[in-house]
């Protein structure tokens, strides 16, 4: 997925969601939801189709997230969709019309995990996957279903030339939310010349700098601090014609409106792998990414918690679950698979936290077609 252009704002309505997801290992029927509990749109439980938990706390946030829902149920996304490579985008869709106009407690993301299976054979699998891998691939066959191509014009000094190029190219709803771009600042340390190189990213995985406790703002600091590549990382300098020490420092040079943060639990060290339990204190409202963003970029620096994506157990044998702010009841619910309940604020801060989905915005009641 390469960078775009946001589209027009008459092109896409904007409204947000708080979407929580979980996922239990089971499908017995115990696991189906609460009978007594009372059923409000965008609230409804998934089915564990088979160690599926990955793929439904994945789907209840991307569900619960009001543009993404209102571009999707008004039918906007049929006029967009490539006819080539729209089976994952249809089936989407069908899953968030069952989510949010059915009358069902739960639902069966059958038809979405068989036309995503398709392309990837592992999720097809009745075996542990990886979720943030999932949202990767689930977002890059969104965008490529539904993009087109949208050509940008700049006022002279609005943009840094060196951000020009990636930002004018295809564009969709997926790139329009979740898309941001990383500016590179690349320091020669012997003859101090500067180049820039920008990195498209939807999801940005943060270092662990503490085995114990930190604050989301550590990770970020961690993550936005300059390094010095020395020895075999050295890189080319063009002044100097040869490989020289260098200094990288990052910063945001496009801010998404949605910034997913996949904070790194799963560390190798060697031949061995563990998982990092380090219990990581994140805001829900008012996550300030100020220092992080580039000036020119700072008008949009303040985030609200939307979903969380949580992870129990540890590499081989682990769960999926989560946390969702619904934009009908502006309520927290807790999403197991089949299994739902609304939850306090309080509950939302968790040590098993493993993706956070932050919004720029807060999200109000999608549009969509009225129910025949």
């Amino acid at each position: 997925m390469t960078s775009q252009q946001p589209f027009p704002a008459d092109d896409f309505s904007i409204y947000y969601v708080l979407a929580e997801c979980t996922d239990p290992a089971d499908t017995s029927p115990g696991s189906e939801a609460d009978e007594n509990q009372s059923h409000f749109q965008g609230v409804t439980g998934l089915r564990n189709l088979g160690n599926t938990c990955y793929m439904n706390a994945i789907l209840q946030c991307l569900c619960s997230i009001s543009p993404l829902v209102e571009y999707f149920l008004s039918g906007k996304y049929i006029t967009a969709l490539r006819k080539d490579c729209g089976e994952v985008a249809t089936a989407f869709a069908y899953v968030m019309t069952d989510m949010w106009l059915g009358d069902a407690d739960c639902v069966s993301p059958e038809i979405f995990r068989s036309a995503l299976g398709n392309l990837y054979p592992a999720f097809m699998k009745k075996t542990q996957q990886d979720a943030q891998e999932f949202l990767i691939h689930v977002l890059n066959e969104l965008h490529e279903a539904l993009k087109k191509y949208h050509r940008r014009s700049y006022e002279k000094g609005s943009i840094p030339r060196c951000c020009r190029k990636a930002i004018a190219s295809e564009a969709s709803i997926i790139t329009w939310l979740f898309e941001g771009q990383l500016s590179y600042r690349v320091t020669c340390l012997k003859c101090e010349n500067c180049t820039y190189k920008n990195e498209v990213f939807t999801v940005l995985s943060l270092p662990i700098p503490s085995e114990s406790q930190c604050s989301l703002q550590d990770c970020l600091q961690c993550f936005f601090q300059q390094d010095t590549l020395t020895w075999n990382n050295r890189i080319h300098c063009s002044f100097c014609e040869t490989k020289q020490e260098t200094a990288v420092r990052a910063s945001i040079s496009k801010a998404p409106k949605i910034v997913i943060f996949h904070l790194k639990r799963f560390d190798v060290l060697g031949t061995m792998k563990r998982k990092l339990r380090t219990d990581i204190l994140y805001p829900l409202t008012n996550l300030d990414l100020t220092p992080y963003i580039c000036p020119i970029f700072r008008k949009r620096s303040k985030y609200n918690l939307c979903a969380v994506v949580n992870h129990f157990g540890d590499l081989d044998g682990g769960h999926y679950t989560a946390f969702c702010k619904n934009s009908v009841t502006q309520a927290w619910y807790s999403f197991d698979d089949t299994r739902v309940s609304e939850i306090p604020d309080t509950s939302v801060q968790t040590a098993t936290a493993y993706l956070l989905f932050y919004s720029c915005q807060p999200f109000s009641i999608p549009i969509q077609k009225c129910k025949s």
